[in-house]
């Protein structure tokens, strides 16, 4: 939020200025660190507080990625903390690595630094970074992660441009359906009341709804709009989202194809922990937010079960958490001591088979769609034209 201030500092005398900050408190401790004293400080008024925009966020890989290049090309952390925040242009960001430049001068080390923004650095990075200081391989720690969210993003981005075309589809099918509804059926219908013509029943239904946009069409669409405002509103309250998620694990080829996608981030974000040094009982309660509210109770008391001495393998097997593929894999990791590396090649295995549902799934909908698609709008015209046909022929 931008807020304006009135400020005093030495011989400048009292100046005016408008600076980025969380709350009052923060631009307090930002303008003190510049040796002002703040007078007066208040939100800026804009257009962003009746419509807000939505937040770009911290550039976590990208983040990522430079700090990797800069440590590997030999600069020490605080170096490159110090060069991302001077090239850095988006205002937001500079000032979190600012932040966390601030807090590393204090004496903190960085995972600590990471911790105070839980919004920009999850708790699954914090912890992977907080392992590699005891090893003393930051680098290391960052390739994983870069790799870990790059194999999340691209699954994300297979699955977003498989419905691309759909949803396209989906949408100019709706408009001309409605074009044909709300246009050029009622001007049929005004046609065929002049000429007082006797239309097959369905034809009847149809040029009733034409008459009745006739007369009351601005209602309608006025109507339809606040609907679609009305569910979008609704689409972002948690507990309709909640329902939305439980309905969809409910259908069954779905829900399961759901339950292996889930677990697939599941494992592979357990496997980036095991492999940073991690032990097994604290990685499982860092994952448990990854999981849907249903898994997450399976997932305790399997952490309960290998508490008390069971082997991994067997308590996920035992509380529904693996599949025959993962749970032949994970026994191998235990023979072979590599439980990390096996959980990401469990990961790695159920997203291409997710990848290739996708694929297979959109080849079988689109056409399906399109053939819905065409039927409806075939019938609107052939109901609107049918009564001609008729009339032609019963003039020959």
């Amino acid at each position: 939020m931008r807020y304006e201030i009135m400020a005093l500092r030495g011989a400048e005398g009292v100046v005016a200025l408008t600076i980025d900050a969380e709350s009052e408190s923060d631009v307090t401790a930002q303008m003190r660190m510049q040796g002002y004293t703040v007078l007066s400080a208040k939100p800026k008024k804009s257009f962003a507080l009746l419509l807000p925009l939505p937040k770009t966020g911290f550039p976590l890989v990208l983040f990522n990625q430079e700090l990797l290049a800069l440590l590997t090309a030999g600069l020490t952390l605080m170096e490159s903390l110090e060069t991302l925040a001077e090239k850095e242009h988006r205002d937001e960001s500079r000032k979190i690595l600012e932040q966390i430049i601030a807090r590393l001068y204090e004496g903190h080390p960085f995972s600590y630094a990471l911790q105070q923004f839980p919004d920009h650095f999850p708790s699954l990075y914090v912890a992977n970074i907080k392992a590699s200081e005891k090893t003393g391989n930051i680098p290391e720690s960052l390739e994983r992660f870069i790799a870990y969210q790059l194999q999340l993003d691209l699954v994300k981005r297979h699955v977003i441009s498989a419905s691309i075309y759909p949803l396209l589809l989906l949408f100019v099918g709706l408009l001309v359906t409605l074009f044909l509804l709300a246009y050029v059926v009622p001007r049929f219908s005004r046609i065929y009341a002049e000429i007082n013509a006797d239309l097959p029943l369905f034809s009847r239904i149809l040029m009733r709804w034409g008459q009745f946009m006739e007369a009351h069409g601005g209602l309608v669409i006025i109507l339809g709009i606040m609907t679609l405002v009305m569910l979008a509103y609704v689409l972002t309250r948690p507990d309709c989202k909640r329902w939305l998620v439980q309905t969809l694990w409910n259908i069954p080829n779905l829900g399961a194809r759901l339950r292996i996608y889930q677990l697939a981030r599941f494992y592979r974000a357990l496997g980036m922990l095991l492999r940073g040094g991690i032990a097994i009982i604290p990685a499982l309660q860092m994952v448990t937010d990854l999981l849907q509210s249903g898994l997450r109770g399976q997932l305790n008391h399997a952490t309960v079960s290998i508490q008390e001495g069971m082997s991994i393998s067997r308590a996920m097997e035992e509380h529904q958490l693996s599949t025959p593929v993962a749970g032949r894999m994970l026994r191998v990791g235990e023979r072979t001591g590599q439980m990390g590396e096996m959980m990401e090649r469990i990961a790695s295995f159920h997203d291409e088979e997710t990848s290739r549902w996708v694929e297979r799934f959109t080849k079988l909908f689109e056409p399906l769609l399109m053939v819905f698609i065409g039927l409806m709008v075939g019938c609107i015209v052939v109901l609107m034209y049918l009564p001609i046909f008729e009339l032609a022929g019963s003039i020959q």
